[in-house]
């Protein structure tokens, strides 16, 4: 197993575009671990977001691929149409069985896959949404050891993600974007 200190999972829907941007726009290129954002996406349509995100962040951007390397400093996008999980080996496994939540990436399937494998290790951070998903898989981080934060529901875009993983986690940690910033900033 490849040793992090930390592994960061960043998991939105609807309004998780912007959110995520803000959290990880002051990030510096040095940061010293992985980001894996899942952010859910139109399944069957080739979008800029790689574009989008390099523009922004100091961070580096890939797409997922199957049996990449994590490597520190660097964002991780769930590619469009596919369930990404962390593997104990520091690497990535991508996944096309059926959609979880409706969705396809699913936000739980990798934070529960990455639970399994970093345990404690995890910051998992839940941001804007219209759905469910990523509540389980919060709650499976926690229940692993791992800091679960969740975006403050007054500022999010749209509440249902949030408010989801707040009823299902009492003990869950409730930020707004520049406070999950300068916690991304201060476990380093």
């Amino acid at each position: 197993m490849v040793a992090f200190q930390k592994v960061v999972l960043v998991g939105g829907s609807w309004g998780g575009i912007q959110a995520s941007l803000r959290i990880l726009e002051k990030l510096p290129a040095t940061y010293p671990f992985p980001i894996v954002l899942v952010l859910h996406r139109l399944r069957n349509a080739e979008g800029n977001l790689k574009r989008i995100f390099e523009k922004r962040l100091q961070l580096g951007v890939q797409e997922v691929e199957d049996k990449m390397p994590l490597q520190p400093g660097q964002v991780y996008l769930a590619p469009a149409n596919y369930h990404v999980l962390l593997e104990k080996d520091g690497t990535f496994s991508l996944d096309v069985s059926d959609l979880e939540n409706y969705s396809r990436p699913s936000i739980d399937v990798t934070f529960t896959s990455a639970a399994d494998a970093y345990k404690a290790k995890l910051v998992g951070v839940l941001l804007s949404g219209a759905s469910k998903d990523g509540s389980a898989g919060l709650k499976y981080i926690h229940d692993k050891g791992g800091v679960a934060l969740v975006q403050d529901p007054s500022e999010a875009e749209v509440s249902t993600m949030p408010e989801a993983a707040m009823k299902l986690i009492p003990g869950c940690r409730v930020a707004t974007l520049d406070k999950i910033q300068e916690f991304l900033l201060w476990i380093t």
